[in-house]
């Protein structure tokens, strides 16, 4: 079993196969995905990986969260979800994970918070079908109706669906299809519809009941080292000249820009020619 991703939900819109047939589609977004902290049978009992997404500001992180991020030395992250693996599937802390992590055509879990929708009646909440409209019944048409029974047991039982709370618990869709992914802007595209609301976090793991694809990276998809040096600052970076010589483009780095007023090689050798002309005569 390998970890998962935490991804935003953007929004819903739609694809048209070859056939004509439309296919809706929510859109999830993966960004500056890190590993914060792994958990070891040696020291927690189980094997995990905890995951950090986006970034957050310094200010809206409490004193003890920015101990837990500088240990690791990453960025405050925005959302932190914490994913059970296999021993051999545990990542390096510090590591940045993509949406290439999941392949086209693979079928994936996302669990996410459902839409809270407070306080609901039964027929709203379970689908009761409600008292009489008409004979008998006197401003209590949406009530539950009976909840018990006599004497014996005497009591309500628990589970009773009656009313409360709708909405805002956690929600499993499995087997959704994974129908396109953009590694370039981090957004993984699957079938169907994904609870929560637009904004809200979810977490996308491999379908429980099928088997995980054999060209799904393992342990994770890992963001290489080349795509690294391309997101850094060019200050950061060596300037790198090149030149072209005999239709061939040659290339050298050098540790510092070069400056406009750095002599060319010709005044170089000049000046030299004349410092010997001085010294013979």
């Amino acid at each position: 079993m390998r970890t998962g991703l935490i991804a935003q939900k953007i929004g819903m819109t739609r694809r048209f196969k070859d056939n004509g047939h439309h296919v809706p589609i929510t859109v999830l977004k993966v960004e500056k995905l890190k590993v914060v902290q792994q958990r070891t049978t040696e020291t927690d009992g189980y094997n995990a990986v905890q995951l950090g997404w986006g970034n957050s500001k310094v200010k809206n992180v409490n004193k003890p969260m920015r101990g837990h991020f500088a240990k690791a030395k990453v960025e405050p992250k925005q959302k932190l979800v914490e994913f059970r693996v296999d021993e051999d599937a545990l990542v390096d802390i510090g590591e940045e994970l993509v949406v290439s992590h999941f392949i086209l055509g693979q079928k994936v879990d996302v669990c996410g918070l459902s839409k809270g929708k407070g306080f609901a009646g039964g027929m709203k909440r379970h689908g009761f079908a409600g008292l009489r409209a008409s004979h008998g019944v006197s401003i209590n048409h949406r009530s539950l109706g009976s909840t018990g029974q006599c004497q014996d047991p005497g009591k309500v039982f628990k589970g009773k669906k009656m009313t409360g709370q709708l909405g805002n618990k956690s929600i499993t869709v499995q087997n959704l299809e994974v129908i396109d992914i953009n590694v370039e802007n981090g957004l993984i595209m699957v079938s169907g519809g994904v609870p929560g609301l637009n904004g809200g976090f979810v977490r996308i793991t491999d379908a429980i009941k099928h088997v995980r694809p054999k060209d799904a990276p393992y342990p994770a998809s890992i963001l290489d080292d080349e795509s690294k040096e391309t997101n850094t600052s060019p200050d950061e970076s060596r300037t790198t000249q090149t030149e072209e010589i005999e239709g061939k483009d040659i290339s050298r780095e050098n540790p510092e820009p070069i400056s406009p007023d750095t002599p060319s090689a010709e005044d170089q050798k000049e000046e030299r020619d004349q410092e010997k002309k001085d010294e013979e005569g």
